[in-house]
């Protein structure tokens, strides 16, 4: 006797509001407020926005990130003219535009050394992509998308102790002002004095202390050697046995000397073998000690100099006062320059002066460095953008790049963000503005674009889901922008809304606790790199059903996660479970299976499943 099961229940009633797939947010998203990312690897924008367009988005990110070696970014490869059409596509249809701007290291760090002419690059690069996106909306503060970093390393490696759960600084990443130079250090426990691990502001200023008292320790070394081996030989009797008998008139300080002469040359030409490879010793020893002793002076100029800038810094008054008395010693006894035993003494001289002031910081951790090197970048961009274009400047909005690259937590961001602001007011004041408007454009002009997919790679370090809140939580106040992608925490793998463990919800939910209903005018831009590659299509219908944004403007029901896939249309319309009813409907071969599962019945309508007429 047959089952029911023999028979086919058909579809879902699509209205039914028992179906929810959804993230379970209260509060509907408007489909307005969610944006589509135009493909950053093409310069035909207008043809990948007309394509996004008939999705029924109402905004759009003209996406200018990528920066191909070969041919240049999109930046540079869209001709004006597209963009002033983009323009007027946005203003006939009524669309929203943001911009993705080319993806720049901003700090001045290329190939794993920083200069700062490689900064000042990245400055014109970056406002080369912030003047062109401005064309695609010249009448607002159109927002455009900077990466905080882009290659650079993770300042600091925090993970979640296994043993713990608390949070555990592995190592960390400082930098050498004077060279630019990278170097990665781990702190780690000292047996011998019975010392825990040190935290990594204590170890760098453990390393600032040793390597300053190395340095001063070489310079020491070279200037004591080079004078006193120039001491000796002076000084030596001049009948030493060692000397041919011809030239033991001559002491090692008249043959030195002699060599030095016009026919000093000639003079050694006509001695004996014997003479001349005793000359020959003496000439070279010599030679030594005056380079050692001239390279030590130099060396002393350059700590003097670093020690000098660190003092200013810090005002350290009484170290100052240190260093002018020397300075000024120096610059009375500039003819004693020359002679290599007085430069000698001069050496040790600056040698004990520097021993007694507090030691510069040689190498700097990172994360300080690169958040002043990138403010300095972002705050002059800001600038020279409210300048020329005032009311309508574009808004600067820096993303948290993937976790695990540099400036990527939200603390660093937030760093990030109140050290430009402040730059922007110093030099804006500078300019002539009043504080109070300074800061207010610097509030306007300058904030952040939150990246959920990028955060939630935190997880591969042991976080979990509280903890990427809480990261929401502290760059808030700061928002501009959002972007959207799905993982599982582990790879970039840019998936729509709801197809990996991003917990939306409780982000939506931070968000909004802080925006409020101000939260649907912030655009929440989809960048699915992953699912474009692989099936074809925008994810557009796939995020308003995990948002549960509703079909009507009215915000009634029903709304797209009540409708969506339940007519057999959907990506998630049971294609995937292949039950054995499809095989009664559409037949046991491939050729009679919709496209999806490479059959080849077409045309099925997005909302009913049907054939379209």
């Amino acid at each position: 006797m047959g089952g029911y099961s023999n028979f086919y229940g058909g579809a879902d009633y699509g209205l039914d509001s028992k179906y929810d797939e959804s993230l379970g947010m209260e509060y509907k998203t408007p489909p307005s407020s969610i944006s589509l990312a135009t493909n950053p690897f093409t310069a035909n924008q207008i043809q990948d926005v007309t394509t996004k367009l008939n999705t029924g988005a109402k905004a759009l990110e003209i996406n200018m990130a990528f920066v191909d070696p070969q041919h240049g970014s999109p930046a540079e490869s869209i001709p004006n003219q597209h963009l002033e059409e983009l323009n007027r596509l946005r203003k006939l249809l009524g669309v929203d535009f943001t911009v993705h701007g080319p993806l720049i290291e901003p700090t001045g760090f290329a190939r794993q050394d920083w200069d700062e002419s490689q900064r000042q690059q990245a400055e014109r690069q970056m406002w080369l992509g912030l003047e062109r996106a401005r064309k695609v909306d010249p009448d607002g503060n159109v927002v455009v998308t900077f990466h905080s970093s882009n290659g650079l390393p993770e300042p600091e490696t925090v993970v979640i102790d296994a043993d713990t759960g608390q949070e555990k600084t592995t190592d960390i990443v400082v930098v050498d002002e004077r060279s630019g130079k990278l170097s990665r250090i781990s702190p780690k426990a000292n047996p011998m004095l019975g010392e825990e691990t040190p935290l990594p502001a204590e170890e760098i200023k453990k390393i600032n202390k040793e390597v300053w008292v190395q340095q001063l320790n070489r310079l020491s070394y070279a200037a004591h050697e080079g004078g006193t081996r120039i001491k000796q030989l002076m000084d030596e009797d001049t009948a030493d046995k060692e000397k041919p008998a011809d030239i033991k008139s001559f002491s090692d300080k008249e043959i030195y000397l002699k060599s030095k002469t016009e026919d000093g040359q000639q003079w050694l030409n006509k001695l004996s073998p014997d003479e001349k490879k005793y000359t020959e010793r003496v000439i070279h020893l010599f030679n030594n000690g005056e380079i050692n002793t001239k390279e030590a002076y130099n060396d002393l100029q350059n700590l003097f100099n670093q020690a000098w800038y660190a003092v200013e810094k810090d005002k350290n008054e009484e170290d100052r006062r240190k260093l002018e008395k020397f300075s000024k010693e120096i610059q009375s006894k500039k003819n004693d320059l020359d002679d290599p035993i007085k430069l000698s003494d001069i050496v040790l001289k600056g040698v004990d002066v520097l021993n007694t002031i507090k030691n510069p910081q040689i190498v700097r951790p990172l994360k300080e460095f690169a958040i002043d090197k990138a403010s300095d970048t972002f705050s002059n961009l800001a600038l020279k953008s409210y300048n020329e274009f005032k009311d309508k400047a574009p808004i600067i909005s820096i993303e948290n790049p993937p976790a695990g690259s540099g400036l990527s937590r939200a603390d660093d961001l937030r760093l990030l963000i109140e050290a430009t602001r402040k730059k922007f007011v110093d030099k804006a004041k500078k300019e002539g503005m009043s504080k109070y408007e300074a800061e207010e454009q610097a509030k306007k002009l300058i904030g952040v674009t939150w990246d959920v997919g990028h955060i939630n790679m935190i997880k591969k370090f042991g976080f979990d889901d509280k903890a990427l809140v809480e990261e929401t939580k502290k760059i808030a106040p700061f928002v501009k922008n959002v972007h959207l992608s799905d993982n599982f925490g582990m790879e970039h793998t840019e998936l729509p809304m709801g197809m990996g463990n991003v917990p939306m919800k409780a982000h939506e939910e931070a968000l909004r606790k802080q925006f409020g209903e101000k939260l649907d005018k912030i655009k929440k831009v989809i960048e699915t790199g992953n699912w474009y590659q692989h099936f074809k299509t925008p994810p557009f219908a796939e995020t308003l059903a995990a948002f549960g944004s509703p079909i009507y403007a009215m915000q009634l029901t029903p709304s797209w996660n009540q409708i969506y896939g339940r007519t057999g249309a959907g990506y998630f319309g049971g294609y995937g479970m292949n039950p054995d009813v499809h095989h009664s409907i559409y037949g046991a071969g491939f050729s009679s299976l919709p496209v999806e599962l490479g059959g080849q019945i077409t045309g099925r309508s997005r909302f009913s499943g049907t054939a379209m007429e």
